[in-house]
């Protein structure tokens, strides 16, 4: 291998290899997303694809698919080597592996990935990997998400480690009777298994087909080039950043009903620290990990990839610099330093299946940290997401649905805070009204954004949504969520944002009852009504600075009154729902 490296290539060579191996990805996350079962795979798009080579580097990943999924595969493959190592084990053609221990690389349990060794000519020469969130891992209570109440890594479900469901070719069926049997919607979950699995070795076939095409040593030498040129564009963009260290706070709400002070109000304390291309992340001073509560994130597929991705989106923002290489090679320049037995570095084994508003909060707050020296390329804070996991029985089998409802950007320069996306590390998509009502005895009864209730700034924070379900028959479900104490923080002037909000509303005779961001399972009984209310993003900069039509706009779309328009812009607005510029003028110099 190491002549192979040292091979000269020219750069029309390397951008063909190039194009050739995320075409790989691209058909392997359009496949998966076809195959898949569940709506979380199907229409979510809550998976990853990725070829990695001999190294564990990572050459490729589908660009559709959920940075949390795609980024840690590197990780998994760490993991998977490191227990096959310890056990005297080794890769062999016709091999599966299924693994998802977030001690070993995985972002949290339901994250399940399925490694195919790739072999051409005898010789081991990478990996095609595909990860995906599952509906139900067999956790003490139904779902996936919300298992908010997990006292140990055990209680959040099956954990395999580097476990052979293909050995050489040949099924081991025990393994697929055990998840069959231990799984509460095995159909549905075995199903996306085998679906993730096909498109791994779609993979596995397509990277053969390149390396049998242009030669292994060509392939080789142009990952390595393509790995060179990533780390060069991040150590530039690092280069750009004035020496020193610049360092932030951000909060968790952990469990606001608990009594133990220790379990809410958790802090997360970011430092970063450049010296010349080479920069450090240092997280010392966050809050010591709760032993017993999953909000606690793996160091390796949840924090590194919340912080190598935030820095990617505000380091080398592709409007500015294009496409680029999504390789290994951007996080060469990137040192974490997280204490064991904090938040961000848990010791096993403590719970982290709740890990994923807890990594926002990473990203949030590097991002904050960021802005002492780049403000013009981060937004203020971010409104947090909330994951419900629905589930009920029926005919002696369960149902179980899974929900993301999406949070909200902060205001940026020159541009207003997106309103209701996915934030950060996640990009998965909506999911239907349709898929949800036609598949699981469940309705929407709305689905909106906020009303007046849009952080002021010269750049307004973005606006989270409502959303209403009732339940048709008797069902539980769970919550998993942040941000209802801790409003997004405002920018250079501007407002902070919104905090979130969960009710039930039990019957039409009774009130809704106001429940915590993180409720374990609760039972629902036919008729009853839950309420999520996503947080809003803060603002950026002086709301007095704020072009008055577009206040005006913002008014006649009902995200903010005529009286908030007065008192947070200065801006007049006439009965008649115009802009009285003269009297603006003479409020604002007031």
């Amino acid at each position: 291998m190491t002549q192979l490296k040292t091979k000269k290539i020219d750069p029309i060579t390397v951008q063909v290899v190039l194009g050739a191996l995320e075409n790989v990805a691209v058909e392997m996350g359009h496949k998966l997303a076809r195959m898949a079962y569940s709506s979380i795979i199907r229409e979510s798009e809550d998976f990853g694809c990725a070829l990695v080579d001999i190294r564990g580097q990572q050459l490729c990943e589908s660009t559709h698919s959920t940075p949390l999924q795609s980024g840690p595969i590197p990780g998994y493959i760490k993991g998977i080597r490191q227990i096959m190592e310890e056990r005297n084990d080794a890769f062999h053609p016709g091999d599966v592996i299924m693994h998802n221990s977030p001690y070993h690389g995985a972002s949290h349990g339901p994250d399940v990935g399925f490694c195919i060794p790739v072999f051409y000519k005898d010789e081991l020469i990478g990996f095609s990997v595909t990860t995906a969130h599952h509906l139900d891992i067999g956790s003490s209570t139904p779902g996936s998400c919300g298992i908010v109440d997990a006292v140990d890594a055990y209680a959040e479900g099956l954990q395999f480690k580097a476990i052979k469901v293909y050995d050489k070719g040949v099924k081991n069926r025990y393994v697929w009777d055990l998840l069959m049997d231990n799984i509460r919607a095995p159909k549905l979950v075995v199903g996306d298994m085998e679906a993730q699995i096909a498109a791994a070795k779609i993979g596995a076939q397509r990277y053969i087909e390149i390396i049998e095409k242009f030669g292994l040593d060509t392939v080789v030498a142009a990952s390595e080039e393509l790995m060179h040129y990533s780390e060069k564009m991040m150590r530039e963009a690092i280069k750009k950043l004035p020496d020193g260290e610049y360092s932030a706070e951000g909060y968790l709400d952990g469990y606001l009903d608990s009594d133990d002070p220790a379990k809410k109000d958790l802090k997360i304390t970011v430092t970063v620290k450049v010296n010349g291309s080479d920069m450090i992340v240092d997280l010392t001073g966050t809050s010591p990990q709760v032993k017993d509560r999953p909000v606690n994130m793996p160091l390796m597929g949840t924090v590194d990839i919340a912080i190598y991705l935030t820095l990617r989106s505000i380091m080398l923002d592709s409007t500015i610099y294009g496409s680029f290489p999504q390789n290994s090679g951007l996080v060469r320049p990137i040192q974490i330093i997280a204490p064991k037995g904090t938040l961000c570095n848990p010791t096993f084994p403590a719970p982290t299946i709740a890990r994923f508003n807890s990594g926002n909060i990473v990203a949030d707050t590097l991002m904050k940290a960021l802005a002492q020296v780049v403000p013009h390329q981060v937004s203020a804070g971010v409104g947090n997401l909330q994951v419900v996991a629905f589930s009920g029985e029926k005919d002696e089998n369960y149902w179980v649905y899974m929900d993301i409802m999406e949070g909200s950007y902060g205001g940026r320069y020159g541009k207003d805070g997106m309103d209701a996306v996915d934030t950060l590390y996640a990009n998965t998509r909506n999911n239907p009204i349709e898929d949800i009502e036609s598949h699981y005895p469940l309705r929407v009864e709305r689905y909106e954004l906020k009303d007046n209730e849009c952080a002021p700034g010269k750049w307004r924070g973005g606006i989270g949504s409502v959303r209403e379900i009732s339940f048709l028959a008797d069902g539980s479900f769970s919550v998993e969520a942040d941000g209802h104490k801790f409003a997004p923080w405002g920018f250079d002037g501007g407002k902070s944002g919104s905090v979130g909000s969960l009710t039930i509303q039990e019957s039409e005779r009774e009130e809704p009852i106001k429940l915590p961001s993180k409720l374990p399972n609760r039972i629902a009984k036919a008729g009853s009504k839950i309420q999520l209310t996503g947080p809003g993003g803060g603002g950026y900069g002086n709301a007095y600075e704020r072009d008055p039509d577009k206040v005006l706009s913002d008014y006649l779309d009902g995200f903010i009154p005529k009286e908030k328009a007065l008192e947070d812009y200065g801006v007049f607005i006439t009965d008649s729902g115009k802009v009285d510029y003269d009297k603006t003028q003479q409020l604002r110099k007031r």
